[in-house]
């Protein structure tokens, strides 16, 4: 067996066995994570995205849902262009307390979630 066929063996055991971790969870985020088929690795990086995000509000600097979207893209290029996707993300993370803030900067003035506002 070579090495590129054993790195590609323990990378799809890393898949398998990571989508096993979000079925026990079943959290909606592990749910959302599931169905997008997304990678610990990939999972991960978008977790830097948030902190990265957070940093930005917390310290006044630029920030768009465009520019958040495009480094979500960027980290899952396979479902470029799937708002739905970044936006569900972030959702998840807020409903399981993590970057509540992220998510209220980036989706929070859209009419669909003004539910939230009045919860806070």
């Amino acid at each position: 067996m070579s090495n590129e066929q054993f790195d590609m063996i323990m990378k799809r055991l890393d898949f398998i066995e990571f989508r096993q971790e979000l079925l026990f969870s079943n959290s909606d985020l592990d749910r959302s994570i599931f169905e997008y088929e997304l990678t610990r690795e990939q999972y991960r990086a978008i977790m830097d995205v948030m902190d990265e995000f957070r940093d930005l509000i917390e310290n006044g600097k630029d920030y768009s849902h465009r520019g958040f979207e495009n480094k979500l893209y960027a980290i899952v290029p396979e479902h470029d262009g799937d708002y739905h996707m970044c936006e569900e993300l972030a959702k998840g993370f807020m409903d399981d307390g993590r970057w509540e803030e992220v998510f209220m900067a980036l989706y929070g003035d859209m009419p669909k979630y003004s539910y939230l506002k009045k919860e806070q």
